[in-house]
């Protein structure tokens, strides 16, 4: 059912978490022209809810007072949401353990449709400064978790996945082309884990195990990442892998 027609959703509402939403992929303050503009609304509409906002705690002025950034408020949000996931509770210490055993960068990410968002991240030496934040979100489609999460959904569901990816690569090397694509996840249900070389960043290959949930779908993944400057692909896939996939079993059976 489409949000204007349900009888019982607060329009003003989604209006609102629409102007919190305007901040995604903005690359610094956001005027109120532009946040109305994002939002799909008015800029009258803008002010208000950017004033609300601020009263709130959850917005504020840039240093200049020429835009709005999100302000502390929205990290005890955060902050809540991460405490209060029971995934997540039963996942930080194998993580912590997996991310000593193989001293590379592990990542909890929650699968959501098109995209899996990072919301755990275990860095290796090497991290730039956007890699590294909780939230931060990859397509489904070509990374290594993305493969091992589509690769316990059926064909259908796949299918389904790949018609409504938006398939711009990311790298020069990752996979567009839907056939390739369920080539990955047929080698992932094979071998039971997925390995990805630079599909998200150069240099980078990563192994990724699905997570699954009570009802035995995928829910999320956990990838390892390493550099190839340091591994090749199949010699980091013989030393990740069955720490990944005894990390998964451990999660599953706490």
């Amino acid at each position: 059912m489409n949000s204007h027609d349900d009888p019982i959703f607060v329009q003003s509402l989604g209006r609102a978490v629409r102007v919190l939403a305007a901040f995604q992929g903005a690359d610094g303050p956001l005027s109120l022209a532009e946040i109305a503009s994002r939002a799909g609304i008015t800029r009258s509409a803008a002010q208000r809810i950017a004033h609300s906002f601020r009263e709130l705690g959850y917005m504020r002025l840039s240093s200049d007072g020429r835009g709005f950034l999100l302000d502390l408020g929205i990290l005890d949000l955060a902050y809540d949401y991460l405490r209060l996931n029971p995934l997540l509770r039963r996942a930080s210490p194998v993580l912590l353990e997996l991310r000593r055993n193989v001293r590379e960068r592990v990542d909890l990410s929650l699968f959501d449709g098109q995209r899996m968002v990072y919301a755990a991240r275990m860095q290796s030496k090497r991290e730039m400064f956007f890699a590294t934040l909780i939230g931060n979100s990859v397509p489904t489609f070509c990374t290594s978790g993305g493969w091992a999460v589509m690769a316990m959904l059926p064909d259908i569901e796949v299918d389904r996945l790949l018609a409504a990816a938006d398939l711009r690569p990311v790298t020069p090397r990752t996979l567009t082309d839907p056939q390739s694509i369920r080539e990955q996840i047929a080698l992932t249900r094979q071998n039971g884990h997925a390995l990805a070389v630079e599909q998200i960043l150069m240099g980078e290959v990563a192994l990724g195990v699905a997570v699954p949930g009570p009802d035995n779908r995928p829910i999320a993944a956990i990838h390892i990442a390493g550099s190839l400057s340091e591994w090749q692909p199949e010699e980091f896939r013989r030393r990740v892998a069955p720490l990944a996939s005894e990390a998964v079993n451990a999660i599953a059976s706490s």
